[in-house]
């Protein structure tokens, strides 16, 4: 176990990052010369077959590889390059090469369409676009529209003249590394969008440091990983989340990472058979996951090699981690951070969980909950979730919001990074998420976090998901409105919504239930799995759709 002492482990870690630090020469090339044998990388197919397993040393051979193809094609330092690709070994040959070289990636989904592909493009003014062949025609039919775009890299087959395969890129190109140059911790190391869950993307830019040594934090102690683990975080390649739990502080504590090539609409069954054939040692999933895997037999899947669990992507129900831990064992810690950020909040092994909490800060983070102007708040009031920056800067938080200073200066203000979030802190230190700043309901004067109400909706057997916004009404300002997906076998009724309204006002403040309850077959959500409140308030200001059952 990476943390024994909490108390102690704050005190004392302190994330020392070189000032020439590259993630790829001081991470992966140092594996590999320590321990050329030692796996780096675990791939399966579709199917979770035709296991593949990558060392070190074979991954930082391809990342010269790609490195030395990149500057032999002209494409130099600081540019950037889309990246649309599925979970295969090649997205991690290619992004190496790419740190390596200088060159900045933008990872995206391969759910973006030929719209969302020409506006990022467009913003980041990026000089190479990498994608699959299932990709390339979206990038071709919006070619025109990219003027930036010098270079198109398929990894297939050449279905069209106007592009290079990843084979002919790297094929003339030699293993051996590059011409070393300074590279700054502080140089930008890759461009993420946030998912938009209550207003439009923006473009998050992350360094060597922020991301290639700041995520030791999350794998470290939230984690929990040691050289000794397999560990799996599910998550598209597009995702931020791929950051979190795909190479970056795992690859500094020398664990092997998995990889899925799992395409098309998730069977939850599969993740199980996966999870339990593949030795997986440690779990990381969203709470949309979870809540879609307790609703299956988990007592029939051996899951006794997985020793710890964790989630992160919005607040995790207590009653998740009530079946989790009767079915399995074992406690999901939960985690909490951004985009912008690495893990800032987490419960951990070494101490109590207290469902429904966001846990303490990590080690290395002075995390506090303050009001507008930055003050810190006592026990129990409710503000924002804000980082300090002053009087030293942490290591795993974004340099910028990528050519948005208005943006980047509504983050960055008063000594602290606001993270957008609003929560309570109890007498003991844990935190207790409320909402999104933009999701807070204002009812009769009341203030309403959503995600009590959720967490509460939850907890009935017959909800499978819940989500909480407001609804604009004449005499209160607003009223609670939840949105609910049934568990299997459950029929929306009238019946149904007033059983599980006074079931609300059981669990939580009478005040505080959904005086109108919305039954539907799926929630909106971002591309990470993030419910979009958002669209679902969006949709209250047109009309309601037919044939869902309502009470009010």
């Amino acid at each position: 176990m990476n943390m024994r002492d909490y108390e102690d482990a704050r005190r004392t870690f302190r994330l020392d990052v070189p000032a020439d630090y590259n993630f790829v020469r001081d991470v992966v090339d140092v594996w590999a010369a320590r321990q050329p044998a030692k796996i780096a990388l675990v791939a399966v197919d579709e199917h979770g077959e035709n296991r593949r397993e990558y060392t070190f040393r074979d991954l930082s051979r391809a990342a010269n590889c790609v490195a030395n193809a990149l500057e032999a094609m002209g494409t130099g330092p600081g540019e950037r390059a889309f990246v649309m690709l599925p979970r295969i070994p090649e997205w991690y040959e290619l992004l190496l090469g790419m740190f390596k070289a200088g060159v900045v990636p933008m990872p995206a989904t391969v759910l973006c369409t030929p719209r969302d592909i020409a506006n990022r493009i467009g913003r980041a003014e990026a000089a190479l676009a990498i994608t699959d062949e299932d990709g390339v025609e979206k990038v071709l039919a919006v070619l025109d529209d990219c003027p930036t775009l010098r270079h198109l890299i398929v990894v297939g087959e050449r279905l069209d003249v106007r592009f290079l395969t990843y084979a002919e890129l790297v094929e003339a190109a030699v293993e051996t590394s590059p011409p070393a140059r300074p590279t700054s911790r502080d140089d930008p190391l890759l461009l993420y969008y946030t998912s938009g869950t209550v207003a439009a993307p923006k473009i998050v830019l992350h360094t060597h440091a922020s991301l290639g040594a700041g995520h030791e934090i999350t794998a470290r102690f939230w984690q929990d990983l040691t050289a000794d683990d397999l560990h799996w975080t599910f998550s598209d390649t597009g995702w931020a989340k791929a950051a979190w739990g795909k190479l970056f502080g795992q690859w500094r504590l020398g664990a092997s990472v998995f990889l899925w090539d799992q395409r098309g609409r998730l069977d939850p069954e599969d993740v199980l058979r996966v999870a339990a054939t593949s030795g997986i040692t440690t779990f990381c999933a969203p709470p949309t996951l979870y809540r879609a895997l307790i609703q299956l037999d988990l007592a029939a899947v051996d899951l006794s090699g997985i020793r710890h669990a964790v989630a992160a992507g919005e607040p995790l129900n207590p009653e998740v981690i009530r079946v989790w831990k009767e079915a399995t064992g074992r406690t999901i810690y939960d985690g909490y951070g951004q985009t912008e950020t690495v893990n800032l909040i987490a419960n951990y092994r070494c101490l109590p969980v207290r469902p429904g909490s966001m846990g303490k800060p990590t080690p290395g983070h002075e995390v506090d909950i303050v009001d507008d102007d930055g003050a810190p708040l006592p026990a129990g009031d409710e503000g924002h979730i804000a980082v300090a920056t002053e009087p030293e800067r942490p290591t795993g938080i974004m340099a910028e919001y990528w050519r948005d200073p208005e943006a980047s200066a509504a983050v960055f203000r008063d000594g602290w990074y606001y993270t957008g979030d609003r929560a309570v802190k109890d007498e003991d230190g844990y935190f207790w998420f409320l909402s999104r700043s933009d999701d807070v309901i204002i009812s009769a004067s009341y203030r309403i976090g959503p995600f009590e109400v959720e967490s509460a909706l939850v907890e009935h057997p017959a909800v499978a998901e819940s989500a909480v916004v407001a609804k604009p009404d004449h005499q209160r300002t607003s009223i609670v409105k939840a949105f609910v997906v049934l568990a299997a076998g459950r029929e929306g009724s009238a019946a149904l919504a007033a059983e599980l309204q006074d079931h609300v006002k059981g669990v939580t403040a009478p005040y505080k239930y959904p005086r109108e309850i919305e039954f539907v077959d799926e929630l909106p959500k971002t591309i990470s799995g993030k419910i979009r409140r958002s669209e679902l308030r969006q949709r209250e200001e047109r009309a309601l759709s037919p044939g869902a059952e309502r009470a009010h």
